[in-house]
């Protein structure tokens, strides 16, 4: 993977015994949707786990930076962002989102049996590939909430967004879902944050 060169090791000594206990905090809450989420995209763990790692330390020098920001959440959502659409654009080729979302939904239905993971994948296809055609935002949601499986109030604090905005993303993608896939959708029926 190409990217920001790594600093000195020394430099990556120093900065683990020098970064502020909020950043190590900001890491363990962050890392694993930030990787779930890359590789969702890049459709290679080796890959996001370099460009999410990549992502960390390029958040740790600018740490100061990023604490005055107001939204610190979003911040660090947006550099996650820009550094995978600049691999993508680097190795000249579009997100694998449908064909990583629909099998890491079937390895979360992996104990059910093998008619209906084939079933499932086989509708989860359409559906993944309207996904990957909603704008920034929607996709956003729809990957933390639905192929991720992360609860609104979570899914709120990784994009550094109110819940009530995860929720609103949500109703206004299955509407542009239902219509692109010619479903009726019950919005009543929305997740809450109680999951």
């Amino acid at each position: 993977m190409t990217g920001p060169q790594q600093p000195p090791q020394r430099v990556v000594r120093a900065m683990t015994t020098e970064l502020p206990t909020a950043f190590w905090a900001f890491h363990n809450l962050y890392h694993r949707p930030y990787l779930e989420y890359a590789h969702i995209q890049l459709g290679d763990e080796r890959s996001a786990g370099e460009l999410v790692h990549a992502t960390f330390m390029d958040l740790a020098l600018n740490w100061p930076d990023m604490m005055e920001d107001a939204n610190h959440e979003a911040y660090a959502w947006a550099l996650l962002r820009e550094r995978i659409a600049d691999e993508l654009r680097l190795q000249g080729r579009v997100p694998a989102t449908v064909e990583t979302a629909v099998f890491a939904r079937v390895n979360r239905a992996a104990l059910e049996s093998v008619r209906d993971q084939l079933a499932d994948m086989e509708s989860a296809l359409g559906l993944y590939a309207a996904i990957s055609r909603l704008p920034e935002r929607q996709f956003d949601v729809m990957v933390l909430l639905y192929v991720l499986g992360y609860p609104t109030e979570q899914t709120a604090h990784i994009l550094g967004v109110t819940p009530a905005t995860v929720r609103s993303q949500a109703r206004h993608a299955k509407r542009k879902l239902a219509k692109d896939l010619d479903l009726t959708v019950d919005l009543t029926a929305d997740r809450d944050d109680a999951e």
